[in-house]
């Protein structure tokens, strides 16, 4: 898949009422190793800032599950950095009271940060 058509995907799952954590996850079904009903469950309870709680946007925690999964979770800090420097934040509470960016769009951000890593 190219950068582009992971970033839809992952749009086209938040749109389909999957969280942020699922949407990034989900868009690297294919490069994880492991069925997608087990990611979509694994990733559940990681989204609205781990259910819920407003606290790591699920996109980050997303991009630290798939990082992990394909083997580059020393990329995970850089990740974190690359989200903040573009969003301004990494914590789900601030991201949406900044109101900058819809989760939508932030899904696509953390599956085109996630691309040169994983692909």
């Amino acid at each position: 898949m190219t950068i582009d058509e992971r970033e839809q995907k992952a749009r086209e799952l938040h749109a389909d009422h999957h969280n942020c954590c699922q949407s990034v996850v989900l868009a690297y079904a294919d490069k994880l190793g492991i069925d997608e009903a087990a990611a979509n469950r694994v990733a559940a309870p990681f989204g609205r800032g781990l259910s819920g709680q407003g606290e790591l946007c699920g996109c980050v925690s997303g991009m630290a599950m798939v990082a992990g999964l394909t083997g580059n979770a020393s990329e995970v800090p850089a990740l974190c950095e690359k989200f903040r420097a573009e969003n301004g934040d990494i914590v789900c509470g601030r991201l949406l009271k900044m109101g900058k960016k819809p989760c939508r769009e932030l899904v696509a951000c953390a599956a085109r940060l996630l691309s040169p890593v994983v692909d």
